[in-house]
């Protein structure tokens, strides 16, 4: 057995800083996050409906996906920021709130994945989210599915027995 040494003369060499690298890396990443989301928005959008903001390092979507508006919300581009989606289901006050409570919750515990049923902006909303610290494409585009498909599989129903107070 041999052990392989490369030739000085024929290897190239590149003298990028391990830090450009890095950032190099990072820059890729992020793109490939605000590509994901946009190509996962653009499969699930209705009637050329999405909608994007952006400031600095802030990104937010709206779109339409059955009867509900979904909204993501990237924070940032590092490890620490966050990819947030929800999508409004019920207006607030309602009608029996602590039944709506009871329900909702315990929906929370059997079928909405890694969503869940929270209150936003006095609104039933149902919501992810996650840091970007390993967020592969395939968990974007679940988290934002799920989100969509939950919300529209449910706004009706909860506006039927909990409509407006």
């Amino acid at each position: 057995m041999t052990n392989y040494q490369p030739d000085p003369d024929t290897v190239a060499t590149q003298s990028i800083s391990s830090e450009q690298l890095v950032n190099d890396l990072v820059d890729e990443a992020t793109a490939d996050h605000v590509n994901v989301i946009q190509t996962v928005i653009a499969s699930l959008e209705q009637d050329q409906s999405a909608m994007v903001s952006q400031t600095d390092a802030t990104y937010l979507w709206k779109f339409k996906y059955g009867s509900v508006e979904v909204f993501v919300q990237l924070t940032g581009l590092s490890d620490e920021d966050t990819l947030t989606v929800w999508a409004s289901v019920l207006k607030l006050p309602a009608k029996d709130e602590a039944g709506l409570m009871r329900k909702v919750l315990e929906m929370n515990w059997a079928g909405t994945f890694e969503a869940c049923f929270a209150i936003f902006n006095e609104q039933i909303v149902v919501l992810s989210t996650r840091t970007l610290a390993e967020l592969s494409p395939g968990e974007i585009s679940r988290l934002i599915t799920i989100v969509a498909t939950i919300a529209d599989e449910n706004d009706e129903a909860l506006q039927a027995e909990f409509g407006a107070a």
